[in-house]
């Protein structure tokens, strides 16, 4: 009797010990996944700009501001772990945040799980669009075209900035529209031989968990009016007379 209530009571501590182990691991990811036109998988993610584990990371900044920039949660996080490189950048003027100004950078190793970090301005904060989030999409798609990378992160960090004028739906159906529109440009120039083949292969949209539903259903809506667009493009070549 009493080696068998020694071996029960040494199975059920090992199985205690492992739920206590599996209660501790991290939660998984919430994402959600969706076909967009010219076969780019388009992903939402609850997940912050330092953890995703992608070749490039895409974010997004106001035109500094003498006084100070506004940063909250996830952009707080961010430049904390990267060693305060982008407010140094940006209080220097060396990264002013001029609309579609870029700047890339390489993460040093343990800091965050992006292997690149590219930074998009976004111009004055009082006179943004949803015009001028469309040509951040294609420019976000062109640069990591011109990288030659298969899979990006794209976190605008509007919110982030304290700025709330756009719904988050909003900024990412304006992004991923005119980025797909960009992809097909670049898919088209490709076979004719006027681009560099490469294929990007998924876009990965960041969302809080208080945004992620509205997200996912903007993403949705854009793929649908991108596809429309992109089938309603000529089907003539680029080039003047090749049929």
């Amino acid at each position: 009797m009493m080696i068998r209530s020694k071996a029960w009571f040494g199975a059920a501590l090992v199985a205690t010990l492992c739920g206590l182990v599996r209660a501790d691991d991290p939660p998984a990811v919430k994402e959600t996944s969706l076909a967009g036109p010219g076969g780019m998988k388009l992903s939402v993610r609850m997940q912050g700009p330092y953890d995703a584990d992608v070749p490039v990371q895409v974010v997004c900044y106001f035109k500094h501001k003498e006084a100070g920039d506004t940063t909250l949660g996830a952009a707080v996080e961010l430049d904390r772990k990267l060693g305060g490189v982008i407010a140094s950048l940006r209080d220097r003027g060396e990264f002013a945040g001029d609309e579609l100004e870029t700047l890339l950078l390489i993460p040093p190793e343990g800091t965050i799980k992006p292997k690149a970090l590219l930074l998009i301005g976004l111009g004055e904060e009082k006179s943004l669009s949803l015009d001028r989030m469309e040509r951040v999409g294609r420019v976000a798609l062109r640069e990591a075209t011109r990288l030659g990378v298969k899979r990006l992160a794209f976190a605008p960090l509007i919110r982030d900035q304290g700025n709330s004028k756009f719904g988050t739906g909003d900024v990412a159906h304006a992004v991923v529209r005119r980025m797909l529109l960009a992809l097909d440009t670049e898919s088209r120039l490709q076979k004719e031989g006027l681009a560099k083949a490469h294929a990007i292969v998924e876009w990965e949209c960041e969302a809080g968990p208080k945004y992620f539903d509205e997200t996912v259903a903007a993403v949705r809506i854009a793929a649908k009016e991108a596809g429309s667009i992109v089938a309603a493009r000529p089907s003539t070549p680029h080039l003047v007379g090749k049929k």
